[in-house]
């Protein structure tokens, strides 16, 4: 199997994740109770999942083996990618403090929940459709398959070191209830 491919597996969960983080900012939007629970366990899922695990095993191995075999960082496919994670981290820190203030009271905080989730979710929806539809054949037709067995390696240690034998099940898992707990078009 290529390495992408097991990037495009993640991309799955974090659309659904996305999903359910949509259908939170729009009951938080209509004044609907959340538990805040659910909030933190979503901010987690994007910050661990979805940045630590995921990102991680683009930025730290995807990306610089595409630069080894020639495709551009800086005005190239690779650097766009990298802007729009840091885009993606800014409104994740954003949503995260703004939940922090809503657990301990501000429930004006929730507006900024909302904006920051709406705004989040707009940008890895594009930027995940950019990398499974430009990023991922590029790499596909460029890298050998000798760096796809040596991505492969690396990627199962980001997974083992970085976050930690079984946590990528546990996310699956709080995935699973949190579909259930925030069905689309509820």
């Amino acid at each position: 199997m290529k390495a992408t491919e097991e990037l495009k597996r993640e991309h799955e969960a974090i659309k659904e994740m996305l999903g359910i983080l949509d259908e939170m900012a729009a009951r938080l939007e209509a004044g609907e109770f959340l538990n805040t629970e659910h909030l933190d366990g979503v901010v987690e899922f994007i910050q661990v999942f979805a940045d630590k695990c995921h990102h991680a095993k683009e930025e730290d191995i995807l990306f610089p083996a595409m630069e080894r075999a020639g495709i551009q960082r800086e005005r190239g496919p690779i650097g766009v990618m990298l802007y729009e994670h840091g885009e993606g981290r800014k409104f994740v820190r954003g949503m995260k403090a703004a939940v922090e203030r809503f657990k301990s009271g501000d429930e004006a905080a929730a507006g900024a929940i909302v904006d920051n989730a709406r705004k989040y979710t707009e940008l890895l929806m594009q930027h995940i459709h950019k990398e499974d539809n430009v990023l991922y054949p590029i790499a596909d037709s460029t890298l050998s398959a000798e760096d796809g067995e040596r991505l492969a390696e690396a990627f199962e240690k980001v997974e083992l070191e970085v976050i930690g034998p079984g946590r990528h099940e546990q996310f699956h898992q709080f995935l699973g209830r949190m579909a259930v707990e925030y069905p689309k078009g509820d």
